[in-house]
């Protein structure tokens, strides 16, 4: 798999292994790093060993991610897609209060552009959902705020659209706005709720980003795949991430890490193959 890439209609082509920028900020996302050299050193070697599309958002520090982003790889290859999230801020104490109002999502975009020091954001993704466990989606219209992105896409601000923690209806509705080129939600080899979703976004193009890929294990799931990993010489993190790219084409990943040698380990994942009686075996788990 380590060739493998994914078009999305009316969008940029990406290698599927992506990588999520969250980790390089403090504890909790907040605040600089402890060793700021060694995230700079992180974001350079994903991008030498063929990532080519990084996951961020300005509430990530908050600017502290973007930043570094700037710093580590700026001025952007044109062939490296950023892709960015709107529709939560940061308050006083660190959490992720939403803000989706058109001025609120307006303002978080002139913000990622300035933090990236760019004219255009690559793609841009709407946060929806978030729950009681704030991984969740959470029924209701999406129509204003995406409506908002539209329009900046529009005015040349966006190139592409995608929507997170989103369900059917409200993929359904962001279509019916403007095209999206990505949805990302949480899915895993345990928690697989969106297998009717990722079918049908495969069918359109559009690519499907599962992140907390070893978010929501029960024991006993946990004790399946650990089981695995240790049959196949891997470790539990890297087959998770290999039955995700045998899912379905369109799934692209993201995972993130502040550690290079993690960073080699999650790369290498793409590599993999997972032998058809393991992957029934996890199959059976979800």
């Amino acid at each position: 798999m380590t060739n493998s890439t994914y078009t999305m209609t009316g969008g940029p082509t990406v290698a599927r292994m992506g990588y999520g920028a969250m980790q390089l900020a403090g504890p909790r996302v907040w605040g600089p790093p402890a060793d700021r050299g060694e995230a700079i050193a992180v974001l350079r070697t994903a991008v030498e060993l063929g990532v080519d599309h990084i996951d961020t958002a300005d509430f990530y520090g908050p600017h502290v991610v973007n930043e570094i982003l700037r710093e580590a790889l700026a001025p952007f290859s044109g062939d490296l897609t950023i892709v960015t999230k709107v529709g939560s801020v940061r308050d006083e104490n660190g959490g992720w209060p939403h803000a989706r109002s058109p001025e609120q999502l307006r303002d978080q975009v002139h913000s990622n552009l300035r933090t990236l020091g760019v004219d255009a954001l690559d793609v841009v993704n709407l946060r929806v959902g978030g729950g009681a466990d704030g991984h969740s989606t959470v029924p209701g219209s999406i129509a204003e705020p995406f409506g908002a992105l539209a329009e900046m896409r529009a005015e040349g601000l966006i190139r592409h659209l995608g929507v997170s923690v989103v369900d059917a209806e409200q993929v359904a509705e962001a279509r019916a706005i403007a095209p999206i080129v990505t949805v990302q939600n949480w899915y895993n080899v345990a928690h697989r709720g969106d297998e009717e979703l990722i079918a049908s976004l495969a069918e359109q193009g559009i690519s499907y980003v599962p992140f907390w890929p070893l978010g929501g294990f029960s024991p006993l799931q946990s004790g399946v795949l650990d089981a695995v990993a240790a049959r196949l010489g891997q470790t539990p993190n890297a087959v998770a991430l290999t039955w995700l790219l045998q899912r379905s084409p369109n799934v692209l990943l993201i995972p993130g890490t502040s550690k290079e040698a993690h960073l080699r380990e999650n790369v290498a994942a793409a590599e993999l193959e997972l032998p058809a009686d393991a992957v029934a075996e996890l199959d059976a788990i979800g």
